[in-house]
């Protein structure tokens, strides 16, 4: 199957240069707060929305997006993540607040980009995504990590309840038996998917891009032995949380170098992608992509805790809404416009 009938077969045009993706983390805010991100980003023109593969939290995101639907007419995929192995998406971070001295300056609540630590209760681990920030600001190294890795020999059923869209698997070098074990275990569920992206980079892993487009080729083999049409994500800066320039700059450079030598099948840009991603691209670059995650969050973050001390959701507030849906806008629009 050629990329572009393997585009025409998944609903959607993914070679045009104008695909989007919200992620909402591996677990971001509570759940009224995951509704009105999606719904938000849903309105504002996202192709689609990827959130954790966990029941309530699935729920929470299709309730935004009925919403959007009954009102707009539109309904991005929902697509749910999991990982065949360890990954600093799927984690939390954790102290215990009682051993903290009381007089310490505390640099993690200072430095976590969600407000997810308090004096008194430690982590907020509904609000917690696993940024990894607080990890090394802790002058005791009292934070840890906790994995939050969903098991194989729970996947089929869980997909099963679930029936999302499109499924990611977050991968890394050195697991291409662990790869085909979840994607088998995956497809036993039998729920026909649009798109299995694999999501991997260069970052963290210590490879060079040669080594990502040979691991990728491998996971190509196994998608095809299945009859699975692929996306692929590049993590250019996994995580990272920056804003910047630099980290965009680093998204797009991981794509200019493995576009030559990748495998079949639509590249999407993702790992510190924000509102300069964009113009690191030259006039004729064309990623078939972008994913929005850490930036995504934050721009809706203030207005999400404004809704809450309302009592009240984005959706039913339109001041808020209205606000929320401007500030998504500003941050896709350059590429729904490509």
């Amino acid at each position: 199957m050629s990329l572009k009938q393997q585009a025409v077969f998944s609903g959607l045009d993914l070679s045009n240069g104008t695909w989007v993706k919200l992620i909402c983390g591996a677990s971001n805010e509570d759940l009224p707060s995951i509704a009105d991100l999606c719904a938000v980003f849903a309105a504002a023109g996202v192709h689609c929305v990827d959130v954790a593969a966990d029941i309530a939290v699935v729920n929470a995101a299709r309730q935004g997006l009925e919403w959007v639907q009954s009102r707009f007419g539109v309904r991005p995929w929902l697509m749910v993540s999991i990982s065949d192995g360890k990954d600093i998406h799927f984690r939390k971070a954790w102290f215990d607040p009682t051993l903290c001295p009381v007089n310490c300056p505390r640099p993690c609540q200072k430095i976590c980009p969600v407000d997810a630590i308090n004096s008194r209760a430690g982590i907020n681990q509904s609000l917690c995504y696993g940024c990894g920030r607080c990890l090394p600001s802790c002058p005791l190294g009292l934070i840890n990590e906790q994995e939050k890795h969903l098991k194989t020999n729970d996947l089929a059923h869980l997909i099963s309840e679930i029936r999302p869209d499109a499924v990611e698997i977050h991968t890394a070098p050195g697991r291409r038996e662990a790869f085909e074990t979840t994607l088998e275990s995956l497809l036993i569920s039998q729920i026909p998917l649009k798109r299995i992206a694999v999501s991997c980079g260069t970052e963290g892993h210590g490879i060079t891009t040669e080594t990502l487009a040979k691991e990728l080729w491998h996971r190509h083999a196994c998608l095809r032995r299945h009859d699975q049409a692929p996306l692929w994500q590049l993590d250019g800066r996994p995580m990272s949380g920056d804003v910047g320039a630099g980290a965009a700059k680093i998204a797009v450079s991981l794509w200019e170098k493995i576009r030559p030598i990748a495998p079949p099948g639509p590249l999407q840009l993702a790992g510190g992608t924000n509102a300069h991603t964009i113009n690191q691209l030259t006039p004729n670059s064309r990623p078939d992509g972008i994913a929005f995650g850490g930036i995504a969050r934050q721009l809706l973050h203030p207005i999400l805790l404004k809704a809450q001390e309302r009592h009240c959701s984005l959706r039913e507030w339109p001041e808020g809404w209205e606000f929320a849906l401007t500030q998504a806008k500003q941050l896709i629009n350059p590429w729904l416009s490509r």
